[in-house]
Order: C-alpha cells, then structure tokens, then sequence
C-alpha cells in the first residue's frame, strides 16, 4: 500500500452501511489508517481491513463448536520411545 495521508480515500466495511464503501482516512498511527469516515453516511470508526465482524449465527456455531471440542476426550498420549538397547562394551 502506498504512503497514505489525512483525507485519501480507501475501501472499508462501514458499520452503519453494513457494505463495504468508500471511506476518508480520518487518523494515522504509525503511517496506517486508524480511523476512517464513511463518505456515504459520514459515520466515523475504527479501521476494520475491510472485514465484515462475524453475524450471530456465525458466533453461535463457533460457541457450539467450542462446546464439542471441550466434550471430546483428548487423545491418548503417546507411547514412550523403545526400549534402549544395551551398551556395547568396549
């Protein structure tokens, strides 16, 4: 990505929206959008890299998910390397 400055337009998930539109860069840390403003709705937020945050039915499928995995039984450790074989004397 190239140096971006205060005002320069990119893509990003707008909150408001709910789609991905075009957005002002509002505020920059460390030479990376912050904040961004709609240029649609002229809401402010956070700057999400154009990541649409998880719906409810996607969050409860992963709490069920998580729910399984903690039910299942970890698998058995594995068994301790063969035996050693006897020294050789010299």
């Amino acid at each position: 990505m190239a140096d971006l400055r205060l005002g320069d337009t990119l893509d990003d998930y707008c909150v408001k929206c709910k789609q991905i539109m075009n957005h002002a860069v509002v505020s920059l840390v460390d030479g990376k959008p912050a904040k961004v403003r709609c240029r649609t709705c002229h809401n402010d937020h956070d700057y999400r890299h154009e990541q649409a945050p998880p719906t409810r039915s996607q969050l409860k499928k992963q709490a069920l998910f998580n729910q399984v995995l903690e039910s299942v039984a970890p698998p058995p450790p594995p068994e301790d390397a063969p035996a050693k074989s006897p020294r050789r004397r010299s």
